[in-house]
């Protein structure tokens, strides 16, 4: 994706070649991780070869672990580095490189204590776009034609959609039709979108019929949406969770179990431990369960003004500008 959005913005791009490791240790696995260590060799020389050249002030990686060459070399080369940890706990790469970086970058003070070297740690959180911040609820509501007093529920898996989930999602939609109480706003993503709408059918809905039902491949417009939502249901992924809290929305999280090292739920928990969210294990939940689970929070005003303040309490609102200034001040090094 890179390789046509960095240029089009105007911006020089390097790639190296480089793959993750596999921690299954099946003769796969094992393969696998040799040609890793194959392309890390060549991948740290080359990164050595782009930062003598370019000469950076400062190296800044987001925890993947396509970042690791530039800070590891980066940093036996004497430039300043940091890298941005968005999840909840280290992941290997920033684990790999923590030691030798100058700043650590995270998203939540939970994190903190995760690293050997707190003085090195700082809370910067996550950028989102400023609409999450300051889209008026009223205003966004009126713009959706949400305008009967129906809470209005969101639910996303992401881009490409989670199959089990959208089909609790599709189970969800028949009381949601039958008592006729929220508006219900779904995105099932692009592979959801294949099947999804037929699959609602098989359970002997017409969604035609329930306009309050809106069923989409996309939410273009998810500030807007957020801002309108009573209640969002969505996976813990860091982007995610940030968006919740910058635009301060009640959730229910049902953590990915696809991700390594169960990040999802981890960062999840933060969020739960502070009171912002409902955390519920995909493995634990059906569709009705999770309609119970919707309307009982719902129902209860009180628990849904504390959520939306310790959502907002945990969101960084100027998360762009401590990033620059950590860059600043290492650049003045």
């Amino acid at each position: 994706m890179e390789n046509k959005l960095v240029p089009r913005e105007g911006f020089p791009l390097e790639t190296l070649k480089i793959s993750n490791y596999q921690r299954k240790l099946t003769p796969a696995g094992i393969w696998h991780n040799v040609t890793t260590l194959f392309h890390m060799a060549g991948s740290m020389k080359k990164a050595g070869r782009i930062i003598r050249e370019f000469q950076p002030d400062v190296i800044v990686g987001t925890g993947g672990y396509a970042s690791f060459p530039a800070l590891k070399m980066g940093a036996r080369l004497g430039i300043p580095t940091a890298v941005h940890e968005s999840n909840a706990v280290p992941g290997l790469t920033t684990r790999m490189v923590a030691g030798s970086v100058d700043r650590i970058m995270v998203n939540f003070e939970d994190s903190r204590s995760c690293y050997e070297h707190p003085e090195r740690v700082i809370v910067t959180g996550m950028p989102v776009r400023s609409e999450f911040l300051y889209t008026d609820k009223a205003a966004a509501r009126k713009a959706l034609g949400l305008e009967d007093g129906r809470p209005l529920i969101v639910s996303a898996w992401g881009s490409l959609g989670a199959r089990e989930m959208n089909k609790k999602i599709a189970r969800f939609f028949l009381p949601e039709a039958r008592e006729g109480l929220f508006h219900h706003i779904h995105a099932t993503g692009s592979y959801g979108w294949r099947w999804m709408p037929d699959y609602v059918r098989e359970q002997g809905l017409e969604l035609e019929q329930y306009p309050q039902l809106d069923m989409r491949e996309y939410i273009y417009n998810m500030p807007q949406v957020m801002a309108a939502a009573d209640l969002v249901i969505c996976r813990a992924g860091a982007a995610t969770i940030s968006e919740v809290c910058a635009s301060g929305t009640p959730c229910i999280m049902v953590p990915s179990p696809n991700v390594t090292d169960n990040h999802q739920e981890k960062n999840a928990r933060v969020l739960e431990r502070h009171g912002a969210a409902v955390v519920i294990r995909e493995a634990d939940c059906d569709g009705d369960s999770l309609y119970e689970a919707a309307k009982s929070l719902l129902s209860d005003p009180e628990r849904l003004r504390a959520m939306r303040t310790a959502a907002r309490n945990m969101a960084v609102v100027d998360a762009a500008e401590q990033i620059f200034a950590v860059i600043r001040e290492l650049a003045g090094k």
